[in-house]
């Protein structure tokens, strides 16, 4: 018998459905927050004023990095989308990345 698990998101803000789960940082704190798309694109304009003159300190060459994985058991796309961009690959940078990046990716790590 197959059995088939749906994950459904709800905004946080809202409770209305949510389109992504958006990950930012402060003061040394990592967050996680499922948004639809207007809520997304809301805190991304409220955060772009600071982040346009921010340094960025991740993904660093060099420095160790720890691989998350996602709930489906693949890797975090995050860190995918930002391998393939250091290696000069095209990736989308919404939804599903392409197998074949992934398969790179994990032949890499």
């Amino acid at each position: 018998m197959a059995k088939k698990t749906v994950v459904l998101l709800e905004d946080d803000i809202d409770g209305s459905e949510a389109s992504e789960t958006v990950s930012f940082a402060l003061d040394g704190t990592e967050y996680e927050i499922d948004l639809n798309n207007d809520h997304a694109n809301e805190l991304r304009e409220a955060l772009a004023r600071f982040t346009a003159d921010a340094r960025k300190t991740s993904g660093g060459r060099g420095r160790p990095t720890t691989t998350r994985k996602s709930s489906q058991g693949g890797p975090d796309a995050k860190a995918v989308r930002q391998w393939a961009a250091e290696n000069g690959i095209q990736v989308n940078t919404r939804g599903r990345i392409q197998a074949d990046i992934v398969e790179k990716y994990e032949a890499a790590h």
